[in-house]
């Protein structure tokens, strides 16, 4: 059976931020890699080379495939901030309260920290290091 490809790394964290030439983009991964380590506890570490993890978990599916993974992390992707959250996005109540996203199997979507309530943010956040 393969590797796990995302895997956490060495690479600085601070030195990923910088690269980022959008600087709102930027200043939203800064940001939100403050209210993700308040929230989870956990200090930032970079998962491959574009996922800025906290926190870390094992996994076993049935198939018998298992690996360890960030408790919750993000990605800049071009479009939106990808956030790695999992079950909690199943809380409609919650969800509804976040303000403007869009959320895939796991995903969340978000085109710029200043869309969502924060505080909304961070209970997702911590529900979710919770569920796994």
């Amino acid at each position: 059976m393969a590797d796990n490809k995302t895997k956490p790394t060495e690479a600085s964290v601070e030195s990923y931020f910088s690269a980022i030439q959008d600087e709102t983009r930027r200043k939203d991964c800064e940001a939100l890699a403050k209210l993700m380590a308040k929230a989870t506890k956990q200090q930032p570490k970079m998962w491959g080379s574009s996922i800025v993890g906290f926190g870390s978990y094992h996994y076993k599916y049935e198939s018998g495939r298992e690996g360890d993974m960030c408790l919750t992390g993000f990605s800049p992707r071009k479009p939106s901030l990808v956030l790695y959250i999992g079950s909690p996005l199943d809380d409609n109540t919650l969800m509804s309260k976040l303000g403007k996203h869009t959320r895939g199997k796991g995903c969340l979507y978000i085109k710029k920290l200043d869309d969502v309530d924060r505080s909304v943010l961070r209970q997702i956040i911590q529900k979710a290091c919770k569920s796994r």
